[in-house]
Order: structure tokens, then C-alpha cells, then sequence
């Protein structure tokens, strides 16, 4: 608990009207008017995660083609002489590389999870501390706390004597002491 200067001069000037002097401290207890909470709002970042399906076509091995090609290439071979069996095997090679990629037809799709995660920010409001307007010997303080205080505020006063120079005035100083520049 902050008091300030004035605060602590005022606790201080009620307890000694009181008849209370010198360095002794008093526990006491003040009555809470008003406890009213100072909100801030905060940024909290919080990793948020979805997952999701993704279908990727399936991949030919390529062994359809290969095979084709083999199969055809040799029957091409066994068709015609000379320069035309030449031919007959480039063209058996195409054809069958076609034909057997047709017949090797489309590989299954595959269906994966995939999770994508990501940091957002998110906005909350939290409490900081409590402005408290508390009643001490029929007066008023404003004080900051950390927390609540509920129905009362506990005090520690410490009262302050009166100064033994009450004849010095006006700041004056005292016979023999130096001056302040």
C-alpha cells in the first residue's frame, strides 16, 4: 500500500491531536468506499491448429509402359525384313508403351491428414490493480493495490511528533547552524 507524503503527514497529525507521540506504530483499520478494478487489455498469443484431408493423385510405377514396350517392341521385331523390321520394332515399342500404360490405368489417390498450425494473438482483459477510496478518522484516502481489499483496508500509521523548533518560523534557521544554498 502507497501513502504519500501528505497522506502519512495527515495519519500523523490525527493521531498525535490524539495524544499519541514518538516512533510507536499503530495497527488500524480503514472502512473501503470504493475498490474499482484498472482493467488493461493484454495480448496472448496462442498457437492454434487445424487439420485437414488432402487427396494427391496416385503415381504410376511405370511398369505398365516398360512392359508395353518390351512386348511390343518384340512382336514389332518379328514383323517384316530389312529396314522395315527396323521400323516395326520403333513402332512396336511406342504402341506398346501406350497400350501398357493404359492398361496399368491410374493409381488409387491417396487421402492424408495434414495439420497446419499457426500462432495468433488473442485479446484478453486482466486486471491490473484496484483504485481504493478508504475512510480513516473521518477523512478520505485514494490508494493503489495489487488486489482487492474487501470491506476494510489494514493500516499501518506511524505518527509523526510535532518539530521541537515551533519558536522558528517562517524557515528560519536555528541560531548557530549553517546556511543552505
Amino acid at each position: 500500500m502507497k501513502f504519500t507524503p501528505t497522506t502519512s503527514a495527515l495519519i500523523g497529525v490525527a493521531l498525535a491531536s490524539l495524544g499519541l507521540s514518538g516512533a510507536a506504530q499503530a495497527q488500524e483499520v480503514g472502512r473501503v468506499i470504493t475498490s474499482t478494478p484498472i482493467i488493461q487489455q493484454v495480448a496472448v498469443p496462442r498457437q492454434v491448429c487445424n487439420t485437414e484431408q488432402v487427396v494427391t493423385p496416385g503415381q504410376k510405377s511405370g511398369a505398365g509402359a516398360a512392359m508395353g514396350a518390351i512386348a511390343g517392341g518384340a512382336i514389332g521385331n518379328s514383323i517384316g525384313n530389312g529396314n522395315g523390321r527396323a521400323a516395326a520394332t520403333v513402332l512396336g515399342l511406342f504402341g506398346g508403351a501406350i497400350l501398357g500404360d493404359h492398361v496399368e490405368g491410374n493409381a488409387p489417390s491417396e487421402v492424408r491428414n495434414v495439420q497446419n498450425c499457426s500462432t495468433q494473438t488473442f485479446y484478453e482483459n486482466r486486471t491490473m490493480a484496484y483504485n481504493v477510496v478508504y475512510e480513516f478518522a473521518g477523512k478520505q484516502y485514494t490508494v493503489q493495490m495489487p488486489s482487492d481489499p474487501g470491506p476494510t483496508v489494514r493500516l499501518q500509521i506511524t505518527p509523526i511528533a510535532p518539530s521541537p523548533n515551533n519558536a522558528y518560523n517562517n524557515n528560519v534557521p536555528p541560531p548557530g547552524s549553517a546556511p543552505r544554498w
